[in-house]
């Protein structure tokens, strides 16, 4: 206790070198709490939209449908495929999609045709929820499409303009026919915002006389569940089908969300080993400013070992005074962040990898979000502090009374 209370006066000895580095501290904790919560809502944020509007946590296809996509080739059996994964607690939805033209007044361009169980597929994703302009699809309606933002307005089209798609049907016969827009989609991603064409399951059997089967099956993991279990009990269901995660679809955006969790770490040293090099510098000033008084103490009968826990104690005690005020100041930068975010659209559309995602960056607030920063500075201070206390511990009686 009496080390404490030494401790704590010698921090006030020196009044304005201890009140910059609990400065440093607190600034450098603030900001790395900060760009946590950032980092980490928009690797939220991003994955979600990966998983939430298209591809699922995992898609089934036919074999060979990935790497050679057909009308052709598809799952004889969805209905069995879909009652295994739902027996399991996966939610799926079956989807079908074939390729065709679509035109519009003078303008067309190819479409990419998704016929969707409108109800079932409401389970696996939030598409419908990403209409910019008119409505989403309605099993009563059959004859109204959704389509993608940019291919909207290629064709220059808007919701209650008519669109004719023209196609190969299976069975040889030239498809065609003429719908209403119902919707125009928010972007997306490249492929849906470019040549997206939503419509009812019903509707895109008959345009591709397509009586049966599917091309895709998307299904959705309890969130408590990891990608690895949920995908082994795919495949269990599917087992003669083509059975892939959301990160074999998107290599380039799982190795995206790994890296960015990386960078975080790197951020955090950056910015810390600017602060270590502060921490040891007053330290050493400390020491050296006090090596007569430390001889003293070791005169007196203070062992090496009292004289390291003393310098520390201080160091501690900055560290702690950092914290507690770098937590108290966070809390409403956190609270902004959170509910407010940072609106980004002034710069345009953003999108990774070809999946767009919210303009508006908010922030999250987790465990990991104050912990990591936290304990981060924890170690560095202790680190940097170690010297300077190594230096005191041993510093000679006679050859401080020498010190000039």
């Amino acid at each position: 206790m009496r080390l404490l209370v030494m401790a704590w006066r010698n921090l006030w000895r020196y009044r304005r070198r201890t009140l910059v580095t609990i400065g440093a501290m607190t600034l450098a904790l603030l900001t790395m709490v900060l760009y946590t919560s950032l980092v980490e809502g928009y690797l939220r944020d991003l994955e979600r939209n990966i998983v939430d509007i298209e591809l699922g946590d995992i898609q089934i296809f036919a074999p060979d449908y990935y790497d050679n996509p057909s009308i052709y080739n598809r799952i004889d059996r969805p209905a069995h495929v879909l009652a295994g994964l739902g027996e399991r607690d996966l939610a799926a939805a079956a989807r079908l999609i074939g390729g065709g033209l679509g035109a519009a007044e003078e303008s067309s361009a190819g479409v990419m045709l998704k016929g969707i169980d409108v109800e079932r597929d409401a389970l696996v994703s939030r598409i419908g929820e990403h209409v910019d302009r008119g409505r989403w699809l309605e099993t009563a309606d059959p004859s109204g499409v959704v389509v993608g933002n940019r291919l909207a307005y290629t064709l220059g089209v808007e919701p209650g303009d008519e669109l004719v798609l023209l196609g190969q049907a299976t069975d040889g016969s030239i498809a065609n026919d003429l719908y209403t827009i119902r919707g125009v989609l928010r972007r997306i991603s490249d492929d849906a915002d470019r040549g997206g064409v939503f419509m009812t399951e019903g509707a895109f059997r008959n345009f591709f006389s397509l009586p049966s089967g599917a091309h895709q099956v998307i299904v959705r993991k309890p969130a408590e569940r990891d990608l690895a279990t949920a995908v082994t009990q795919a495949r269990e269901v599917a087992s003669e089908l083509d059975v892939r995660s959301w990160r074999e679809l998107q290599p380039i955006l799982a190795m995206f969300l790994e890296s960015t969790r990386g960078l975080i770490i790197i951020v955090f040293l950056v910015i810390y080993v600017v602060v270590a090099i502060l921490i040891i510098n007053a330290m050493l000033m400390s020491v050296f400013e006090r090596i007569r008084e430390l001889g003293v103490l070791k005169a007196l009968g203070v062992g090496p070992g009292h004289v390291l826990s003393l310098i520390l104690m201080e160091g501690g005690l900055q560290m702690g005074i950092a914290i507690v005020v770098a937590l108290v100041l966070s809390v409403p930068g956190l609270a902004y962040l959170a509910d407010h975010g940072l609106d980004l659209s002034a710069i345009g559309g953003m999108s990774v990898a070809g999946i767009a995602f919210d303009p508006v960056w908010r922030g999250v607030v987790t465990p990991w979000t104050i912990v990591a920063p936290v304990l981060t500075l924890v170690f560095i201070v202790s680190v940097s502090a170690l010297y300077p206390a190594l230096k005191a511990a041993r510093i000679s009686p006679v050859d401080a009374m020498r010190y000039q």
